[in-house]
């Protein structure tokens, strides 16, 4: 959701368009494999200056600090993360991890906690923080929020409306 508003504020998207939308996200993913190998190879990097690319929490540490960064910083109940892919590892006929999700949610909210300390330490990264349950209540206000952290000259109502509630399915 966070990259398709930054999108329709006017950021182009880094992504290679290989993980298309589906049943669990109807939108699409927004993603770029290379992210996932940047500790070996980070030469994508070189043509996503001003670019919005979507890199997971566990990713971040592999960024080089030679470029500036603007971390937006989705932040969801986990309880709903969890549901969430559970669900999608149903549909696809997929067994989840075998430890309980209490279990897991702990050790998320350690590796989440670690991150935002870690990232708090990097003089490259500059991060905001949006929950995800505001972004959904208040696209508005969020949309503003990312705008001026993005240098101020994005379209804000075109960020608030690709905000749909509807597809908000996992909630707790």
């Amino acid at each position: 959701m966070m990259m398709q508003m930054i999108e329709a504020g006017g950021i182009e998207p880094v992504t290679d368009n290989q993980r298309v939308a589906d049943e669990d996200n109807l939108r699409g993913y927004y993603e770029l494999d290379a992210i996932k190998k940047t500790k070996e190879d980070a030469s994508w990097l070189e043509d996503s200056v001003g670019k919005a690319a979507k890199v997971i929490y566990m990713l971040l540490y592999d960024l080089p600090a030679d470029y500036e960064y603007r971390v937006v910083f989705m932040n969801r109940n986990l309880d709903e993360v969890l549901a969430s892919q559970s669900k999608m590892l149903e549909r696809r006929g997929q067994d989840g991890a075998s430890v309980s999700n209490e279990k897991l949610k702990d050790i998320f909210q350690q590796q989440l906690d670690k991150c935002i300390d870690w990232l708090a330490d990097q003089s490259s990264f500059s991060v905001l923080q949006i929950q995800h349950l505001d972004a959904i209540q208040s696209p508005a206000k969020v949309a503003s929020a990312v705008n001026q952290f993005l240098a101020g000259d994005l379209d804000e109502a075109k960020m608030a409306a690709v905000v749909q509630p509807d597809l908000y399915r996992q909630r707790i």
